[in-house]
C-alpha cells in the first residue's frame, strides 16, 4: 500500500480561523465559570470526573515497518506513562448523564525535538471514545460548544434526559446497521470505561507520514466486561467503583494502533467528521499500553491527576504535531482553560516532567 506523506501544506487553515478559536476560548471560558460559581471549584472544560488515575508503562514493538516505525514509535522500548480515565462532560455529574468518555496518555522519558512551548521530554495522547469528533471542524466547534455552554446551567435531569435520547436514538439505528457519532458524543452506553475503546479523532503528524490513533483493550477480562452495564439509579458514581475494583483485581492492557492516511479524498485532515474507512488503511498495533493492579484512586494521586497535572496536545514531539482544524483549536483552547482552573483553584499547573512526580 502507498502511504502519503507529511508535509507542511496538508493543512488548509481558514482565513478567519483565529477568530473562531478565540470564540470557543471566550465560549468555553464563560462555560467554566458557570461550574465554578455552582460547584464552588473550578474542573477541567471537558472530561471533569475522573473514573481512575494510574500509572504504567508503554512498550513501543520492535520490528515495525518503516512506515510505522515513526516519531515515538521509531524506537523499540519501554516508557513510564501516567493514565487518566473521565466522564465526558465539562461538570461534575451523576453517571446517569452518560456521554462519551475520555483517556489521557502522558508517556515519559521521550526525548526530541518538542512543539513550542513544551520543555519536557514528555509526548501526550488525550483520546476520546468515537473514532471521529462529531463537530469535524473549529467552526463546528464553535457552534456545538455554544449550544453546550447555554445548556450548562440547566437542571442534571434535564441533561439526564438529553443523554438517554441520545442513547435511544443510537439502538434504534443499530437496528438498521448505522450509528451516529453525535448520538454516541452526548448519549455513550452505559459500558465500562475499561471494555471502551479509545481515539485521537483527529489526525497528527506521525513523523514522514500522518495518522489517526487509537487504543483497544487487550485482554480477555477486559473484552468480558463488553456486556457489562451500568445501573445509574443504584450508583450514581459507579464508572468510577467498577473501574477501580477491576484495577483492584485485573492488570489492564490497551493495544496502540495507528491508522496511517493513504487517501487524501475520503481521509480528509480538516474534517475531524469524517471516519477514515479501515478498507483503505486499518489501525495497525504499534505499542502496548499496560497498567497493573494498583489503587487507581488513591486520594493524593487523584489530587495530583485533576488539580496539578495537564494533559494537552501541545504536549507533543514535533513528529507528532496536532493536525487540522479542531486539533490546532485544542492547542490554544487546552492551554487558555487549564490557566483558568489553576487560577481559580490557587494551583500551579505543572507540565509534569517524571513519572517520579505522581504520587503512589
Amino acid at each position: 500500500m502507498t502511504y502519503l506523506r507529511y508535509a507542511p501544506d496538508v493543512e488548509k487553515p481558514d482565513p478567519d480561523e483565529q477568530k473562531t478559536i478565540d470564540g470557543i476560548i471566550n465560549g468555553m471560558t464563560q462555560q467554566s465559570e458557570t461550574v465554578e460559581a455552582r460547584e464552588h471549584h473550578a474542573v477541567r472544560a471537558s472530561h471533569a470526573k475522573s473514573s481512575a488515575c494510574v500509572t504504567g508503562e508503554l512498550m513501543i514493538a520492535a520490528g515495525l515497518p518503516p512506515e510505522l516505525a515513526q516519531g515515538l514509535f521509531a524506537t523499540p522500548g519501554t516508557h513510564p506513562v501516567a493514565v487518566r480515565f473521565a466522564q465526558g462532560p465539562g461538570e461534575t455529574l451523576g453517571d446517569r448523564v452518560s456521554t462519551h468518555r475520555g483517556m489521557s496518555i502522558k508517556v515519559f522519558d521521550v526525548p526530541g525535538e518538542k512543539l513550542p512551548g513544551h520543555a519536557v521530554d514528555t509526548q501526550d495522547f488525550v483520546l476520546a471514545t468515537g473514532t471521529t469528533f462529531p463537530s469535524g471542524t473549529a467552526a463546528g466547534f464553535l457552534r456545538d460548544g455554544t449550544v453546550i455552554g447555554k445548556s450548562t446551567g440547566l437542571p442534571e435531569g434535564v441533561k439526564s434526559a438529553v443523554s438517554s435520547t441520545m442513547r435511544n436514538l443510537n439502538r434504534a439505528l443499530h437496528a438498521f446497521g448505522t450509528e451516529s457519532a453525535l448520538a454516541d458524543f452526548f448519549g455513550h452506553p452505559y459500558s465500562h470505561p475499561l471494555a471502551d475503546s479509545y481515539f485521537s479523532q483527529a489526525p497528527v503528524r506521525y513523523g514522514d507520514y500522518v495518522a489517526k490513533l487509537g487504543v483497544v483493550p487487550a485482554t480477555d477480562s477486559q473484552r468480558a466486561l463488553s456486556e457489562w452495564r451500568l445501573d445509574p439509579h443504584q450508583d450514581e458514581d459507579g464508572f468510577r467503583h467498577a473501574t477501580v475494583a477491576f484495577f483492584r483485581d485485573h492488570e489492564v492492557v490497551f493495544e496502540l494502533r495507528a491508522q496511517i492516511w493513504a487517501d487524501a479524498e475520503s481521509q480528509p485532515i480538516e474534517d475531524a467528521s469524517v471516519d477514515w474507512p479501515v478498507s483503505i488503511s486499518p489501525y495497525r498495533t504499534v505499542a502496548t499500553l499496560r497498567l497493573p493492579r494498583q489503587d487507581a484512586y488513591s486520594a493524593a494521586r487523584v489530587r495530583y491527576f485533576d488539580e496539578v497535572m495537564t494533559f494537552r496536545p501541545a504536549h507533543s514531539l514535533t513528529a507528532h504535531r496536532p493536525l487540522g482544524s479542531v486539533m490546532r483549536a485544542r492547542l490554544r483552547v487546552y492551554q487558555a482553560l487549564s490557566d483558568f482552573r489553576h487560577s481559580k483553584n490557587g494551583v500551579a499547573s505543572e507540565d509534569t516532567a517524571s513519572i517520579d512526580h505522581v504520587p503512589a
